[in-house]
């Protein structure tokens, strides 16, 4: 059976009301019969039921009472999971790879840990769609330096300012910028939850094609720390010009004096064992709170990583080495983090219209070793936790978020689907503009006039 037929069967069996954002709001929600991957305290309940109300998860258990009016979803035994975060992608800040102005990724060379990705996201973007298909529900958008992240040269969209000209130094030229939490809701004007979510940082090659090396990469770093913490203890005699000169702007400043304190994490892209163990080595002497992007040589330095309790965020399918620092890159990665005790979150491609692909890397990260349960994890609850955000969101529990899928079949498998995708208890639509696109070519002969053909 083709896909299209299988959803147009199960939408039209499952689904008995539309799915519009506004109209859902109030809507309350029993989904029964189905195999809950909660991702939380209470594991898989076989056979269970879900209840949504007033867009957050009002019960979940085998024989939870159901409101009166509810309407009712009976899932026929198939999977519910909770909905799946992106630990770290450019969802809604770009478009198009190859069309500088839609992508608003990075600064531009005009800042470095001042810019604020939440300024530029994007709450209509076509992207948004496809990343639900995936089941992603959420996602932390990040930025990326100018000179590319990690070392791939395709993502070198600004020129090579360092050291002249209009651009940032090298100091500044270090830090991407601030994140920000979205969520994936149709129609929603504003989508952002959680602004400044993390200082973002390239090292490694990127750190080194902006400082001249990995060693000048980590002294800058370490001296625009020192500047920040000058800054911060003597603001008053800055602004009379009393201060000794800082290498970073007055933005920059302000933008990471709540790094040093530890309040928000500082978001490392690095590969190699060795750049990751000198970051812990920072980490431990600055005080900051760290997570890790990449990190394609984590496994041979986990009991390190469990032992600071940094978690990392990978590409589970990363065995193929595109540089001398990701070497060491292997399939089972995740699965020996995991048995090591580091907290996992399972990326997809980070770039524009891949995050499908993360369920599918969870999978291939289960082939290798990973338990089932810990790659779920991956893709909710833990990157949930990374984030701060695990209160809220990443699990199937009473008082969170109703952000809840309802799958055709085991989500890891290339041939499973969302049936129905649920944010904020609001079941969303299930179109794309490639459907969209679709439909409107499928019957050239449609009445329309010929420069719609």
């Amino acid at each position: 059976m083709s896909r299209a037929l299988t959803l147009g069967l199960l939408a039209a069996t499952l689904i008995a009301a539309p799915a519009l954002p506004g109209s859902a709001w109030a809507e309350t929600v029993a989904i029964t019969n189905a195999r809950i991957e909660t991702a939380g305290p209470a594991g898989e309940i076989v056979g269970g039921t879900v209840v949504i109300k007033d867009g957050k998860i009002a019960a979940v258990g085998a024989h939870p009472a159901i409101p009166a009016g509810a309407r009712v979803i009976d899932a026929g035994g198939k999977v519910v999971t909770p909905g799946f975060i992106a630990a770290s992608t450019n969802l809604t800040i770009a478009e198009i790879e190859g069309v500088r102005e839609t992508r608003d990724d990075n600064a531009g060379g005009k800042l470095g840990a001042a810019y604020d990705v939440q300024y530029g996201v994007n709450p209509a973007s076509t992207l948004i769609p496809l990343a639900r298909q995936g089941g992603v529900t959420r996602a932390v958008v990040t930025p990326v330096a100018g000179r590319g992240f990690g070392g791939d040269e395709e993502d070198q969209l600004v020129t090579d300012t360092a050291g002249g000209g209009d651009g940032p130094g090298p100091a500044e030229g270090l830090f991407a910028g601030q994140a920000a939490a979205v969520a994936l809701k149709a129609g929603d004007p504003d989508p952002v939850f959680k602004a400044k979510a993390a200082m973002v940082i390239d090292l490694g090659d990127a750190g080194a094609r902006v400082a001249g090396s990995r060693a000048a990469a980590f002294v800058l770093l370490k001296s625009a720390l020192a500047d920040v913490r000058a800054y911060a203890a003597h603001k008053d005699a800055y602004e009379r010009g009393q201060t000794r000169a800082y290498a970073l702007s007055r933005e920059d400043l302000e933008a990471l004096i709540p790094v040093v304190e530890g309040k928000t994490p500082l978001l490392v892209r690095v590969h190699s064992a060795a750049d990751i163990r000198q970051v812990l080595k920072l980490a431990r002497e600055q005080h900051l709170k760290i997570v890790l992007e990449g990190a394609e040589e984590a496994w041979l330095v986990a009991p390190e990583l469990a032992a600071a309790g940094v978690p990392v965020l990978i590409d589970s399918e990363a065995d193929l080495p595109e540089q001398f620092e990701s070497l060491g890159s292997r399939l089972d990665n995740a699965a020996r983090l995991e048995k090591a005790g580091v907290v996992v979150a399972i990326l997809g491609s980070r770039d524009f219209d891949n995050l499908r692909q993360a369920r599918f890397n969870a999978g291939t990260a289960v082939a290798n070793g990973m338990t089932y349960g810990g790659a779920l994890a991956a893709l909710t609850i833990s990157p949930a936790r990374i984030w701060g955000l695990a209160d809220r969101l990443g699990s199937i529990e009473p008082g969170k978020a109703a952000d809840v899928v309802i799958w055709s079949g085991d989500p890891f498998e290339t041939s499973t689907w969302p049936v129905a995708v649920f944010v904020d208890g609001a079941e969303q639509p299930q179109t794309t503009r490639a459907f969209e696109l679709r439909d409107r070519y499928a019957k050239p002969d449609d009445g329309r006039p010929s420069a719609y053909h």
